[in-house]
């Protein structure tokens, strides 16, 4: 008998992934379900598809008792009860390689944007305003301190970046990496180094609000923020308030601690770039992970092991 494959989300994704998982198993839609389909659908599903944005809790996984494999669309899973889904022997996967590309251009083009003053160069055009008058001087990225807050993948290419751009790259990390650029051994001394702190560190309990009003003040007057990971990783009270009074110079945000909403303190802020969590969001990108988020689920109905599983829950094949 073919799984069913619940999608917790609507059709949204790019419509590859709805051909792939269609060759595997039924796939219906949770949100446009009435309440009797939901009502089979949840007796039924064995799969689940779900994003990075996801909540996937002990409420949702009793939801679906028969649940055996959870397809993540995106790298991140702080939204996951990863302990709970390790518990009852469920299967998860991630997309995690594909997407580094896409997250660390974003990244340099949030920092040229924020330094170099873009948005209001560009507003400054458009609106007809340029022979009244041109901007002030911007900030020089080449050859600045880049403090890379989390080496991983993202974090590489973002290191990768910065050595075409002669930047001083240095980093934290939990653990020493066989790299020929500095290791710092917290946040606050990478900030007080840096001269643009980008974060790549994943959202977790243990990293909620790692970058604080003591953190921002060591980053300084002249320092940039850019956070390309999680929005729960930025104090956004603390954030606004330097922002405000100067203690740094600007920032450029992707993501945002209540996102979609984001707070109008925030929005009215002439030195803070802000886009609507775009890291992966290209056509070649989002493709790439469709069929990473169908291999793993092929993988996982064909009793072979998964291809990227979430660490800590991996497990043998059923």
């Amino acid at each position: 008998m073919r799984p069913l494959i619940v999608s917790l989300i609507p059709r949204s994704l790019p419509p590859v992934i709805y051909d792939r998982l269609a060759e595997i198993g039924d796939v219906v839609f949770w949100p446009s379900l009435d309440p009797a389909a939901k009502a089979e659908a949840a007796k039924r599903a064995e799969v689940l598809i779900a994003t990075s944005s996801s909540r996937v809790d002990k409420a949702v996984l009793d939801t679906f008792p028969n649940v055996r494999m959870i397809g993540d669309f995106g790298v991140g899973f702080d939204g996951y009860d990863t302990a709970e889904i390790a518990r009852r022997g469920i299967h998860l996967s991630h997309t995690p390689g594909v997407l580094s590309d896409d997250v660390a251009d974003l990244a340099f083009a949030l920092m040229l944007d924020a330094a170099r003053l873009m948005p209001a160069s560009d507003r400054l055009v458009h609106e007809g305003r340029w022979p009244q008058g041109g901007m002030p001087l911007a900030v020089k990225v080449s050859g600045k301190r880049i403090g890379i807050a989390g080496l991983g993948r993202i974090g590489l290419e973002i290191a990768r970046r910065a050595e075409g751009f002669k930047m001083t790259v240095g980093y934290t990390a939990r653990t020493e990496k066989n790299v020929p650029w500095q290791r710092f051994p917290d946040m606050l001394s990478l900030a007080e180094w840096a001269d643009f702190l980008v974060i790549v560190i994943p959202g977790s309990l243990e990293t909620h609000h790692l970058v604080n009003a003591e953190v921002l003040a060591a980053l300084g007057p002249k320092g940039f923020l850019i956070n390309v990971a999680r929005g729960s990783l930025v104090d956004t009270t603390a954030l606004i308030r330097a922002l405000e009074s100067g203690t740094i110079a600007g920032a450029g945000l992707d993501v945002f601690e209540h996102e979609p909403y984001v707070e109008d303190q925030l929005r009215r802020l002439p030195n803070a770039v802000l886009t609507p969590h775009i890291g992966s969001a290209t056509v070649e990108t989002r493709t790439a992970m469709a069929h990473l988020v169908a291999d793993n689920v092929k993988a996982w109905a064909e009793k072979r092991p998964l291809i990227t599983p979430v660490p800590g829950t991996e497990r043998d094949p059923d």
